[in-house]
This record gives C-alpha cells, structure tokens and sequence, in this order.
C-alpha cells in the first residue's frame, strides 16, 4: 500500500523539486547566487515608522544562514561589490532614484589571525583589527548614467563576537549609526539578526506545514505539530537606510494615498565587478576594472522562489524590473508560471485545497502591479518589486497578516519586519483575494512560525541586534537519526 500511494504522488513529489527554495523568502533561491552569500539579497523591507511617521525606512539584507560564531572571517559585506537600493516613483518600471553602497576592508595587522586583538568598545578602537568602511551615493535617474550626489562615508558595525571582545555591543552597533549628508536621513550597515522568519526544515520536507501535516498526502502520517524557526540563531548582513518621504517622492510627501506620487516601487540589487585584479601582499588590495554584473535582484518576498520557474532564476537575478513586461509578453512559459503558479497547484495536490483557477489575475495584481485602490500606482507598467503607498498613515494597531486583515499598512503595501509574509503568501496562494475562496482552509494555511525569535527595536536600524557568537543557540529541536 505505502509503495502504491509513493508511486502515485511521484508526480507530486518532482515537481516540488522545481523552485530552488520554496517560502524561504530569497535563500539561496537560485543555483549562481547560492555560491555568492555576500551578495545573496536575502529579504527587502520598507516601511513607515511609528517613531519616525515622516520618513520611509527601507532595509535590504544580504548573506543568508550567516552563523554568528563563524570566524575568525566573521561576516562582512564583498568589497567586489556594488549594492543597490532602487525606487521607482512613477510606475514606469525605471528607478528613479538609487542608493548605492560600495565597502572596503581594511586590516590593522596582517601578522595575526585575530579579528580583534583585545575588546573593542569604539568603533575606532584599536582592538579591532578588522574594518569595513563604506561610501553611500545617491543617483538621479538611470543607476548608471544618472547623476550622482555623494552622502557620506560610514563603517559598518563590527560582528558580535562574545563577551570579553564587544562586551557592550549594543552601544557598539548604536555608534554606526550614520547621518547622510543631503535630505538628512540615517544610514546603517553591519550584522543584525535575520529578521524573516520561516520552517525552512518543513517546508523543505516536501511542502510539510507542520500545524496540518496531519493532512499530507504523502504518509506517514502526522499529529499537528507547532512550527520551527529555522532562521533562530542565524545573522545577515544588513544595510538600513531612513529618508524623508519627500527624498523620494519628487520632492513633496504626499498625505492623500490617491495622490499621483504617493505609490513608490523598491527594490534591490548587487553587482559584481567583472574583472578583479589582486597584488601580490597577501592579495590584501585589490582593482576593480571592466564595470559590473548584476547577479542578485529582490523586491517582492518569495518571487523568486515560488512564482520563477527554475530556468529563469538566475535570468531573474540578473534583470531590472523593465524587462519583466516584456518577459511576459513574449515568453509563454514564464507567462503561464504567473498566471498558473505552480505552487498553488502544489497546495491543491499535497492537501487538497481548492484555489481559484487560472488566469490568476489576483497574483499579478499582488507581484506585478500593485493592488488597485491600495498601491497600484496610474498608468503602472507591470513589474516585480515591493510596491508602498507612502500616504496611508501608520496604524496603530499593526496585524502581522498586513493587508489580508484589513491592516492596509501592511504586507504587500510595502513590508515591516513583523510581517508573516508566508502566512500571508500562502493564503494569497490560496486565493483569499478571489471571491468565493476566503474560506477555511485557505484563509488559514500557515507554516506555524508567527513571529522572529528576537524582538525589533523600536528606533532606526529596527531589526534586532545581531546573535552573539560566543553564546549562539539554534533551535532545540530534537535530531532524529
């Protein structure tokens, strides 16, 4: 009988091998990147703040299941790379303004393996034998030819290593805290605990949502179980920076959300120079030449993993969104894979949920144009990227279900940290955003993982400060052989 009912899900079990890394937002999701961690865009966010109402905080993280203890080559960000952050404020598809960050490392003391040297209490400690510093550039326009406005140089915060080397990190991490030179605003980059929250583990297991494995229809079968935090324990490497909503609307904040600029686009890119050149001291320096290359693109969570077919991944990650329309114009393979997501079908086949049939139009509405009335900007060219409506003022009362509990300030109008955008992209999946379908169960399909295991801070940079190395802890669950 077990043999029959394998035989008759093969199909079933083929297909979940298609996306690279299904519901593990931007982890690896494609085969080029996961062997680039340092340039491996992990999860955008962008947001208003309660404690700052008048600016947009837009974080982009890079280097997925960086483990805190990894030294003594502690995470850091590729000095042989351009990191990007873009926004389009007329739906056309093309940034108009980008933030771009370019870092350097610089070593104290080559004879010595050490990071550090002794505790390091400054930033310009003595102590600390490792650096990064990094310049932030803000260009009008095309990223390449626009003009640009130099903001200012800044070195990123250290790693946390243990108590007896950043015995008071949080003072530490505080003090990188930059000031940009033009528009005011506030600049971070350094490690901070990765803020997305998943059950890789089960979702990995052939689509197991472990508060319903119960339902599975691959056996053995399975009590309910609560979920698992793959992500507890590990850090990323974060660049945060807070601006005036006018810095990046034209010049005007607008209060009304059906005003002309209230709706921006963000997204994300790294770039790698395509010839690097290494001296021969110990290859300490190096010359960048012959431009860059795009290999790591992200805007909306989960695109990449669930919505891109295989052969398009690293395709993907290396376009900007004004190749996405005509991609799927012209493409029907890709076409099709938004239209007819394959991992809705997967929702369908491993527990029998019902979702709406294709042409999924509410998915193209969620991924490639925003959500009309809510944050689909006039005359908007369809393109994949996190889409905020700049205007809606910022509840109160925040539901980590964002927009699908009636919390309009919330995922997909934009993205805060405490989003549950898997609950939310499974249930959207499902096609709660379809009449007829916002029923049980596809209004409350869940990977049981509802919240990060350390709480956000309160105040710029937001997300929580970075594990410890000395004391890292992932979580408990017990091995099974």
């Amino acid at each position: 009988m077990l043999k029959r009912n394998v035989a008759r899900f093969l199909p079933v079990l083929f297909a979940l091998t298609l996306p690279m890394a299904v519901f593990a937002s931007s982890h690896k999701e494609a085969p080029a990147i996961a062997g680039m961690p340092r340039v491996d865009n992990t999860d955008v966010y962008a947001f208003r703040s309660p404690d700052d109402p008048n600016s947009i905080t837009i974080i982009a993280n890079f280097s997925p299941l960086e483990e805190p203890a990894g030294g003594p080559n502690f995470g850091a960000f590729d000095t042989n790379a351009l990191y990007e952050i873009h926004i389009d404020n007329n739906g056309d598809a093309k940034e108009d303004v980008t933030y771009q960050f370019r870092f350097r490392t610089g070593v104290k003391n080559g004879n010595t393996f050490l990071y550090n040297t002794g505790p390091v209490l400054t930033l310009d400690s003595a102590n600390l034998n490792v650096t990064q510093n990094y310049s932030v550039t803000r260009v009008l326009g095309d990223r390449r030819t626009g003009a640009g406005t130099a903001l200012g140089d800044f070195q990123t915060a250290p790693a946390n290593i243990g108590p007896k080397s950043t015995p008071d990190y949080a003072s530490l991490a505080s003090s990188a805290i930059g000031t940009l030179s033009t528009n005011g605003g506030k600049v971070f980059a350094g490690p901070r605990a990765d803020p997305f929250f998943v059950d890789l583990g089960s979702v990995f297991d052939l689509l197991t949502l472990r508060p319903i494995q119960q339902l599975h229809k691959v056996p053995p079968m399975a009590a309910s179980a609560p979920g698992i935090n793959t992500l507890k324990g590990f850090n990323v490497e974060t660049i945060a920076i807070q601006v005036p909503i006018s810095a990046l609307t034209n010049g005007t904040a607008p209060t009304d959300p059906t005003a002309a600029n209230a709706v921006i686009g963000i997204w994300s890119t790294a770039s790698v120079s395509r010839v690097t050149i290494r001296n021969t001291n110990l290859g300490l320096l190096q010359q960048n030449v012959g431009g860059t290359t795009q290999v790591s693109r992200l805007g909306m969570p989960l695109v990449n993993e669930v919505v891109i077919p295989l052969a398009f991944k690293d395709f993907f990650n290396g376009t900007m969104p004004s190749g996405d329309k005509p991609l799927f114009d012209s493409n029907e393979t890709f076409r099709n894979r938004i239209l007819d997501p394959e991992a809705a079908k997967l929702i369908t086949a491993l527990y029998g949920v019902s979702v709406p049939p294709a042409p999924r139009n509410d998915i193209v509405q969620v991924f490639l144009t925003g959500v009309p009335g809510l944050n689909m900007p006039a005359n908007v060219v369809p393109s994949e990227m996190l889409r905020l409506n700049t205007a809606i003022p910022v509840t109160a009362s925040p539901n980590r279900l964002g927009v699908i509990a009636g919390d309009n300030q919330g995922f997909p109008n934009g993205r805060r940290l405490a989003d549950d955008v898997v609950d939310i992209e499974l249930r959207v999946l499902a096609g709660v955003l379809v009449s007829g379908f916002n029923v049980s169960p596809n209004n409350a399909l869940t990977d049981g993982v509802d919240a990060a295991d350390k709480a956000f801070l309160s105040t710029f940079p937001y997300a929580a400060l970075p594990y410890q190395g000395f004391d890292h802890a992932h979580h408990d669950a017990a091995a099974t052989p």
